[in-house]
C-alpha cells in the first residue's frame, strides 16, 4: 500500500512538472509549440483543407507521412508565397515608434464600444474575459466587443504608423481569443462569443489581418495557424446558423468572404453557391421595388445594402455570376439614401437608427453606379449633375414622403411616415414628421437610445413609443404595433408631388387601451414656403388629444399668444401656428424622468440629451380637425396670415396670405390626392 501511494505521488508530480513545462498561450509563438501544444487542433485544421489543391502537393505529402509540424510549415508557406486573395496583401510599412492616440487606448485593453469605455480584464486562466458586458452590464457591449473591430482599427494604425506594438498586440490579441474560444460548440447561440453577427464580423475582420500580415514579422506562425483552424469553424456557423433579414446580408456575406478569400477548404465552393442561391432570395424578401429594406430604418437598410455590395464584390473578384436583378436591387438602395438625405449629409434618423452621414456612401454608390446626380445632391450642388428629377421623393412601399425645395446646405427638407410599421427595429410612429431648415434640425424624432443596459432600461420604452415621435397621442396613449410588411405599395391617391407643392395622407386607428378612434394626417408642403398639417380625429365620445412637437436640444423655444409656438435661434428657425381656433393647453417639457420619460433626444446609440418637447393639448366631445402651419425662416420668421376657408367631411380649404408675395389658397383632401390643388396670386410689385 505504501509502495502505491509513493508511485501515484510521484506520478502526480511527473505530470505537474511536465504541465509547469509546458508554455502559456503568451508563448505559444511557433509552428512547433503550437503543435505540440494543440496537436488535435492542428490535425483537425489541415483536415479542413483540400490538399488536392493546387500549390498544396507539399503539405498533403507531409501530412500523409504524419509530418504534422512540416505540413503546417508547408501551408503558411503557400500562403506567404501564394497570391491568394491578392487584393488584400500590403506592403509592410517602415518600422517606426509613430504612435496614435485612439490606438493606444486599445493596447491598454480599454476597448470603446457604442460610446461606452470599458476595460476588459484577464480572468485567473491568463485570458480576457470575453464575456464582459461594459461597466453598464450591456450585452450589447459584449456582443460588439467580439467583432473585433478595435483590431481592426489597430491593424490600420499600424499600417499608418509602422510601429510594431500595434502588430504584436493584434497576435496577442488573437491568439488569446481563439484558444480561449475552442472548442467551437457547432450550435446557434446568443453567447457574446458565438452569435451570428460576431461570428460574421470577425470573419471579414481576420481576412484584413491575415493577408495584410501575412509576411510580417509580428504575426506570429502559431497564430496564423490558429486563424486557419478557426476559420472554418466561422464558416460553419454562418452556413448552418444564420438569421434573416439584415442579419442574413451579414452572416451571409461573410461566408462568402471565407469561401473566397480561403478558396484551398475542402468545402469553400459549396459555401459560395450556397451563398449565392440565399442571399438572391433573402434580397427578393427583404428589399421593396422602390429600394427600401422592409425594415424601414434608415440605419438598417445601409447596413444590408452595403453587405450586399460587398457580396457583389465577393463575387466579382471571384468571377461567379449573380442574376441580373441584385445589381439593380443595390442600385434602387442607394438611389433611395440619395434621394432622402437631409441638406447637411446626414441620413433620416427613424426607428432605431441613429443620425450620421451618408456622403461617403453616396459618393461610392454614385460612382460604382455612374450617378452624377447623386454626386449632386450628396454635395449640395458643388460637383456631380443636377439631377432632372426631384427634389421631393415619395417612396411608395416605404409611405415615406422626402420634401424639400432644392439641393443647397440651407433647403428645407422634411420626413413625413404614412407607412408600414417594419419587419424589425420598429417605432409605433405612425404619421411622424421630422424637419430641418436652413442648415439646421428643428422638429426631430427621438433617437433609438440603446437596446439593453441601464440606458435603454430607462429610455427604451420612450425611444419606441409615439410619445419620443412629433404625431399625437389619444387619452394618453400611443400607437400598437401595426402591419410589418406590405404586399403592395401605397396607391397614388396617397400622395402628390408637384413643382408647386408635395401632399400625402394617412391615417392610424390601433391604440393601447383605446377603441372607436381613428387619426388621420395629412401633410401639404409648399414648395420654398411652408408645410400645413391637418390632423382629423374620428371618435363618437369625448377624447383628450395630445399633439407633441420634439425639438432638436440645440433650438431655442418660446411659445406666443394663441398656441403658437416659434424658435428663437440665430439662424434656422420654425414657427407652429394652430391656425383652427381651440382651446389649448401648452407644456414644455425638458429632461423629465417623472411620472414617465419625455423630452431627451439621442442621436447616436447610448449618447443622449434632454430637449424641449412641446405638448399642445385639448379635449374633444366628438369628431374634431386641427390645422397647423409650419413656417420655416432664416431668422425672423415671415408674419403670414392664415385663415380656415370652409371644411367639410372631405376637405378643409385654407387662405395664407403674405403682404409682400401673395396669396395662397390651398384645397387640402383628407384622404383624396387628386383632389389636392394650390392656387396662387402673386402682388405685383
Amino acid at each position: 500500500m505504501k509502495k502505491y501511494l509513493i508511485l501515484l505521488i510521484v506520478f502526480f508530480l511527473l505530470k505537474s512538472v511536465v504541465l509547469l513545462a509546458q508554455p502559456g498561450w503568451r508563448e505559444i509563438t511557433t509552428v512547433e509549440e503550437i503543435c505540440s501544444a494543440y496537436p488535435e487542433v492542428m490535425q483537425n485544421m489541415l483536415n479542413q483543407f483540400n490538399l488536392d489543391y493546387i500549390g498544396l502537393e507539399k503539405v498533403k505529402a507531409a501530412n500523409e507521412n504524419g509530418n504534422l509540424v512540416e505540413a503546417c510549415n508547408e501551408l503558411l508557406s503557400y500562403y506567404k508565397n501564394g497570391n491568394t486573395a491578392s487584393f488584400l496583401r500590403v506592403t509592410q510599412p517602415e518600422k517606426s515608434s509613430k504612435t496614435d492616440a485612439n490606438a493606444d487606448i486599445t493596447l491598454t485593453n480599454v476597448f470603446i464600444v457604442q460610446n461606452v469605455r470599458g476595460e476588459v480584464k484577464f480572468g485567473d486562466d491568463g485570458h480576457r474575459d470575453w464575456y464582459f458586458k461594459g461597466p453598464n452590464n450591456d450585452r450589447e457591449w459584449a456582443w460588439l466587443s467580439n467583432r473585433h473591430s478595435q483590431i481592426s482599427n489597430v491593424l490600420s494604425t499600424y499600417f499608418e504608423t509602422g510601429n510594431p506594438k500595434y502588430a504584436e498586440y493584434i497576435d496577442l490579441f488573437l491568439r488569446d481569443f481563439i484558444i480561449k474560444s475552442m472548442p467551437y460548440p457547432g450550435v446557434k447561440s446568443s453567447t457574446s462569443v458565438w452569435r451570428g453577427l460576431e461570428v460574421a464580423a470577425r470573419a471579414k475582420v481576420w481576412s484584413r489581418i491575415f493577408y495584410g500580415l501575412l509576411n510580417s514579422e509580428y504575426l506570429s506562425p502559431s497564430t496564423q495557424l490558429l486563424m486557419l483552424s478557426s476559420l472554418p469553424d466561422h464558416a460553419h456557423y454562418n452556413r448552418n446558423f444564420h438569421g434573416g433579414n439584415n442579419w442574413l446580408t451579414m452572416e451571409i456575406s461573410a461566408l462568402a468572404t471565407v469561401a473566397t478569400n480561403w478558396p484551398e477548404y475542402k468545402k469553400s465552393e459549396d459555401w459560395l453557391a450556397y451563398s449565392v442561391e440565399t442571399i438572391s432570395e433573402s434580397m427578393k424578401g427583404q428589399v421593396y421595388e422602390d429600394g427600401t429594406q422592409t425594415e424601414l430604418t434608415s440605419h438598417y437598410h445601409n447596413v444590408a445594402m452595403q453587405n450586399f455590395h460587398l457580396f457583389k464584390e465577393i463575387c466579382d473578384r471571384a468571377n461567379y455570376p449573380l442574376p441580373d436583378f441584385f445589381n439593380e436591387t443595390i442600385e434602387k438602395m442607394y438611389s433611395y439614401i440619395a434621394h432622402v438625405i437631409r441638406p447637411d449629409g446626414n441620413r433620416i434618423l427613424n426607428n432605431d437608427g441613429d443620425r450620421g452621414s451618408d456622403v461617403q456612401l453616396i459618393l461610392r454608390g454614385a460612382e460604382t453606379f455612374n450617378k452624377p446626380e447623386w454626386k449632386f445632391a450628396a454635395t449640395n450642388g458643388n460637383s456631380g449633375v443636377e439631377p432632372k428629377n426631384g427634389p421631393s421623393f415619395f417612396y411608395p412601399w416605404a409611405g415615406q414622403l422626402i420634401s424639400r425645395n432644392n439641393y443647397s446646405k440651407d433647403a428645407h427638407w422634411s420626413f413625413f411616415d404614412v407607412g408600414p410599421w417594419g419587419s424589425g427595429h420598429q417605432h409605433n410612429d405612425k404619421l411622424h414628421l421630422s424637419i430641418s431648415a436652413f442648415g439646421r434640425d428643428l422638429l426631430v424624432d427621438a433617437g433609438r437610445f440603446a437596446y439593453t443596459g441601464e440606458v435603454a432600461q430607462k429610455f427604451r420604452g420612450y425611444a419606441k413609443g409615439t410619445q419620443g415621435h412629433n404625431s399625437v397621442l389619444i387619452d394618453g396613449k400611443g400607437q400598437m404595433p401595426d402591419t410589418r410588411v406590405v404586399d403592395e405599395p401605397l396607391s397614388e391617391i396617397h400622395w402628390k408631388i408637384t413643382p408647386e407643392f408635395d401632399y400625402a395622407w394617412n391615417s392610424f386607428d390601433k391604440y393601447f387601451d383605446v377603441e372607436g378612434v381613428k387619426h388621420n394626417r395629412t401633410m401639404m408642403y409648399v414648395r420654398d414656403e411652408f408645410w400645413v398639417i391637418v390632423d382629423k380625429i374620428e371618435t363618437k365620445i369625448p377624447r383628450e388629444i395630445k399633439t407633441l412637437w420634439h425639438w432638436h436640444p440645440d433650438c431655442k423655444i418660446e411659445v406666443l399668444k394663441d398656441g403658437i409656438v416659434s424658435t428663437i435661434n440665430d439662424k434656422g428657425n420654425l414657427k407652429v401656428i394652430p391656425i383652427k381656433k381651440s382651446t389649448w393647453v401648452i407644456d414644455v417639457i425638458k429632461g423629465q424622468e417623472e411620472p414617465e420619460i419625455q423630452g431627451w433626444y439621442s442621436e447616436e446609440y447610448n449618447k443622449f440629451e434632454s430637449n424641449d418637447v412641446v405638448i399642445h393639448s385639448t379635449k374633444i366631445k366628438r369628431d374634431k380637425t386641427f390645422v397647423w402651419l409650419l413656417i420655416p425662416s432664416v431668422n425672423e420668421i415671415s408674419e403670414l396670415k392664415a385663415k380656415l376657408i370652409s371644411e367639410n367631411s372631405k376637405e378643409i380649404i385654407v387662405k395664407i396670405s403674405n403682404e409682400q408675395k401673395g396669396i395662397w389658397q390651398l384645397t387640402i383632401p383628407f384622404s383624396n390626392s387628386y383632389n389636392a390643388r394650390l392656387n396662387f396670386n402673386s402682388i405685383s410689385k
